[in-house]
């Protein structure tokens, strides 16, 4: 076993890590109840085999509850279980932190693009001065 494997944080990122496993999360989450197809709707892009293979995983970690009603046609709706429920505060905590990373990002690009232009308006200067233009 290595220390990454003993590792709390490393254990958590690998059960929800993965493309598909916080936007269900989240849009269970959301919802409260949803059924399959509502949930499918919801996640852009995924595919029936994506969204089937991740709630079979997300369930068995615990995180999400599959419950089949006896009727014709079947019914099924999935939910957040308690497990579940206790990692949405880290995730909006993960939300904000990414948020405000995203704004200094663009705070970032901003200041590299007005230093970019301000050395080609300085090119531009020398080479009017020098008569290049």
């Amino acid at each position: 076993m290595s220390k990454y494997d003993a590792c709390p944080l490393t254990y958590a990122l690998n059960i929800i890590g993965g493309k598909w496993r916080l936007p269900i999360l989240w849009a269970i989450h959301q919802s409260g109840v949803i059924r399959y197809n509502e949930l499918k709707r919801q996640i852009e892009g995924i595919t029936n085999m994506m969204l089937t293979q991740s709630l079979k995983e997300l369930e068995q970690y615990g995180l999400v509850v599959r419950t089949q009603f006896p009727e014709i046609p079947p019914r099924v709706e999935y939910r957040l279980s308690d497990s579940g429920k206790t990692l949405i505060p880290a995730l909006k905590q993960l939300a904000g932190w990414g948020r405000d990373m995203q704004k200094l990002e663009v705070a970032a690009l901003k200041k590299s693009r007005a230093k970019d232009w301000e050395d080609a308006d300085k090119k531009f200067d020398a080479m009017t001065l020098r008569g290049g233009l």
